[in-house]
Parts: structure tokens; C-alpha cells; sequence
């Protein structure tokens, strides 16, 4: 009773292919596949763009310079002795 049969499987198929019909599911396999293809040619390309950007970036120094801006708090957290 927990796990569906050949036959459970094949009658959802007919309901779906009943229902939406056979050019609606293969239009739908067609976009499906199209976005799949684009997203993998996004993340090859992004992954390109990225390797090539951070090989050229420059690299940050990270200093401790102070800020003078009035807005700015400058906080020491000390621990109660």
C-alpha cells in the first residue's frame, strides 16, 4: 500500500495527457529544456566573467585608518573586571 505500482504511474500519465494534452506537454518539455540550457550558459559565462574580474581586480588593503565623520561611533567593547 506505500509504493505505487507500474500501473498507478501509468494511469497518472493518461489523467495528465487527458488533461493537458500531447502539444501542450511537449511545448512545455521544450521551454523546460530551453531554461535548463540557458541557466547552464549563464552560470558558464558568469563563472568566466568572474574568474576574469577577480584575476584583474585589485587587491584592497585593509587598514585602520579613523574616521572623523560626526556621524560616525567609535565603540570599545570591554569586559567588567
Amino acid at each position: 500500500m506505500g509504493s505505487f505500482s507500474i500501473w498507478h504511474w501509468l494511469i497518472v500519465l493518461l489523467v495528465v495527457v487527458l488533461i493537458f494534452g500531447t502539444k501542450k506537454l511537449k511545448n512545455i518539455g521544450a521551454d523546460l529544456g530551453g531554461a535548463v540550457k540557458g541557466f547552464k550558459d549563464g552560470v558558464k559565462s558568469g563563472s568566466e566573467a568572474g574568474d576574469d574580474a577577480a584575476s584583474n581586480a585589485p587587491v584592497q588593503q585593509v587598514g585602520t585608518q579613523k574616521t572623523t565623520d560626526a556621524n560616525t561611533v567609535d565603540v570599545e567593547a570591554r569586559s567588567k573586571s
